[in-house]
């Protein structure tokens, strides 16, 4: 039983969390400076003198559609995600099948993750992340009876999932499926599964991940890689070797914005997987701390968020609020971890930050309806019909 916080009104006078937007706009912000710089030498190299800005532009193009998809979804009332989140799931099902139809489906280093949308690519993944959690949130308020029930609560949830994950695990996107399954799990968790049951989950993903590993040749690599990476430079531990590097050269206040040498072709992926690695070594120990404050300060209101509607008795957008404070929180956490050499590689972006057109447009989407979700709570409290 969730029990009623006292609320001062006062703090609900404004119709937003300014905390909340702050700190997303300075995500954003420092993911486009940082995205020019650490693109610069490889869009000279690729696009010439003139097409130095090329990256920058893209991103750029893509923060703006993003802004644009997101204040539409802003003007959507929680009430109809829920209405449409079945037909929405079963979508991004088929968006994952299509992805993998030679023709349909675009392959990149390895990986069919992405589907040509003539001008850009779309990966389907990305979108998953988001409606895995509109999904699971309907799914646990709906059975929230039967939660603890293997045949009528927790079976039929896990079946779905599991679909999701062959398919993303076909692409092959490992690193979404960690994301995705861990959403699930912690979405069901606070739903109210017992902590018994959350427990044996999780042991049984845990095996399932370590089983996936020893199966796969190259994510061995990444491990021996990440283990050691000194043992082999030039080879298996040559982006992480350089990503520390980086990390090394920026000490505590950087070399300067712009002063980066590992971003000159040494380490791959510096403008996307790997900013961070740039972003330490010009703006140093001070910089990558003010962008965990940042993410921090986004998941403790996203957590808040949540909270509130929980306890204003609007379950379903309490999970989603809380679902996608975790999936942010959880990706840059995993990034940065990759970045440091705590994690092995996975292959995911910075969300807000780095380069990459899906990640910032379904990001955009995310955090337009978790302020949806604030903006009905503060009109709750102050008695507005919504």
């Amino acid at each position: 039983m969730i029990t009623q916080p006292t609320i001062n009104r006062q703090k609900f006078v404004a119709t937003s969390d300014y905390y909340l937007i702050g700190s997303v706009l300075a995500l954003i912000s420092l993911g486009l400076i940082m995205i020019y710089s650490a693109s610069i030498a490889i869009a000279e190299s690729e696009y010439g003198e003139a097409g130095s800005f090329h990256y920058l532009t893209r991103h750029a193009s893509y923060i703006i559609i993003g802004l644009i998809f997101g204040s539409i979804v802003f003007q959507i009332p929680t009430r109809m995600w829920r209405t449409f989140v079945p037909y929405l799931f079963l979508s991004g099902i088929i968006l994952l099948i299509l992805v993998l139809i030679p023709g349909i489906g675009r392959e990149v280093n390895g990986s069919q993750r992405w589907i040509s949308l003539v001008v850009v690519n779309f990966q389907p993944s990305e979108l998953m992340k988001l409606l895995m959690i509109l999904y699971v949130s309907d799914y646990v308020v709906r059975k929230s009876l039967y939660l603890n029930d293997l045949r009528r609560g927790f079976l039929p949830l896990w079946l779905v999932i599991g679909i999701v994950s062959v398919l993303l695990l076909r692409e092959p996107d490992y690193g979404a499926f960690v994301v995705i399954t861990s959403i699930a799990v912690v979405i069901m968790f606070l739903g109210g599964m017992s902590l018994r049951l959350f427990a044996g989950l999780a042991s049984v993903l845990l095996i399932g991940l370590v089983l996936l590993v020893l199966f796969e040749p190259y994510r061995m690599d990444r491990i021996i890689a990440f283990m050691d990476p000194w043992a082999d430079p030039f080879g298996k531990g040559y982006q992480l070797s350089h990503a520390l590097i980086a990390f090394g050269r920026g000490e505590w206040f950087g070399v300067g914005l712009g002063g980066s040498v590992e971003k000159l072709f040494y380490l791959p992926e510096a403008h996307t997987d790997f900013l961070l690695a740039v972003f330490a070594e010009e703006l140093g120990f001070v910089g990558v701390m003010v962008v965990m404050l940042l993410f921090a300060c986004l998941l403790i209101r996203a957590y808040q968020i949540g909270r509130l509607a929980a306890s204003l008795e609007n379950y379903f957008s309490a999970l989603v609020a809380q679902g996608i404070g975790i999936w942010l929180g959880l990706q840059a956490l995993i990034n940065m971890g990759v970045n440091m050499g705590v994690l092995p590689t996975k292959g995911l972006t910075l969300p807000l930050m780095s380069f990459g057109g899906s990640s910032i447009v379904v990001s955009c989407i995310a955090l337009a309806i978790l302020l949806r979700i604030d903006r009905e709570n503060r009109q709750r409290i102050r008695g507005i019909a919504i």
